[in-house]
């Protein structure tokens, strides 16, 4: 398949640059294969889901990843921190006039100073001197990374907003969209419904906002992301299948993160990076529903719903979102989709 494929126009208008005023005001659009489009706001998804399904939470939470500073030369300097390595050491984009040399030091905001030890490919390597540790750096220094269409810098309602109500393990620089929309009565009220939590943790690059930039989609390859899918996790979805229960995941990092677990066939607890690119044809082993954001044209993420649901599904869920005027991307609007064998 080719790129434009998955093109479509995204009136600005429609791209979300603030989250909803009330956290889970949102709406969301259902769109199951066996019902007709429905609009309906985010917190009837209760009425979709039965007692004894699980849903599956990717609980990564999003560090203050973004440090500004200077050279010793005196240029100025951005760093997008991509992955904490140990106490001391990260990679991390570099944006400057010129890309710092090995042996290169570098001045952040809050007298935090680090060297750049090693290139690994785009990405350089800096260790960071102090007692304290990056994370702790980070959340005392850093600024919260927004993504790049939304043309504002972040504020403090961003560093509660564009977190999940349930984020536990720093590591991502992007959030978990889909979960932003759950607050703590929606899920007491899908627990006393008897629905069942899981977790993974699949920590967000910086890489889910690159774009494609092959024609062809198949030459294209996927930054690495570090994920967990814990054994109580599996043994939980095990048991719903066994019960004839469906897996849900909230968002497509969580789907990512299971079907990477599930890559063998079988379904297996365990961590280590990703890089799994999920297109149409894709032959999915766990997930039966997927709620999710808009996401944008010609990516990775549009393709991985056009997988599950089926292209020409997806084109029409897209053209009534657009004629509904439904928010996108991270603070826009959800939908919930059903796993279709169609792909028409």
């Amino acid at each position: 398949m080719h790129i434009s494929d998955f093109d479509f126009e995204l009136p600005e208008r429609l791209i979300a640059q603030h989250p909803p005023e009330v956290r889970g005001s949102s709406r969301l659009l259902v769109a199951l294969p066996e019902r007709e489009i429905t609009d309906t706001q985010f917190s009837a998804l209760p009425d979709y889901v039965a007692p004894g399904d699980v849903l599956v939470f990717n609980n990564t939470k999003v560090m203050k990843a973004r440090l500004f500073g200077s050279k010793a030369s005196g240029g100025k300097i951005e760093a997008l921190v991509e992955r904490v390595l140990d106490k001391h050491t990260a990679l991390a984009h570099i944006r400057s006039s010129k890309s710092p040399k090995v042996g290169t030091k570098l001045h952040f905001e809050g007298n935090i100073e680090a060297e750049m030890i090693e290139r690994r490919g785009e990405l350089f390597c800096l260790r960071f001197s102090g007692s304290l540790n990056v994370y702790e750096l980070l959340e005392r220094y850093g600024k919260l990374p927004l993504p790049p269409y939304i043309e504002r810098a972040a504020d403090a309602e961003d560093d509660v907003r564009y977190q999940t109500v349930y984020a536990k393990y720093q590591g991502a620089v992007a959030a978990p969209t889909a979960g932003l929309h759950f607050t703590g009565d929606l899920l007491d009220k899908l627990r006393a419904k008897g629905v069942l939590f899981a977790e993974v943790t699949l920590h967000v690059g910086a890489g889910t906002f690159q774009p494609v930039r092959t024609d062809n989609i198949e030459e294209h390859r996927m930054h690495a992301e570090w994920f967990d899918v814990p054994a109580e996790t599996v043994d939980m979805i095990q048991a719903a299948k066994q019960r004839g229960n469906r897996v849900w995941s909230v968002g497509t990092t969580s789907l990512r993160a299971i079907e990477s677990a599930a890559v063998s066939g079988c379904l297996k607890a365990g961590q280590g990076d990703t890089d799994i690119f999920i297109t149409p044809g894709y032959q999915f082993k766990v997930i039966d529903r997927l709620i999710t954001n808009f996401h944008l044209p010609k990516s990775t993420l549009l393709m991985l719903v056009s997988a599950f649901s089926g292209c020409g599904h997806i084109r029409d869920v897209y053209r009534h979102a657009l004629g509904e005027e439904y928010r996108f991307f991270s603070y826009g609007d959800a939908m919930l989709l059903g796993l279709s064998d169609w792909d028409g």
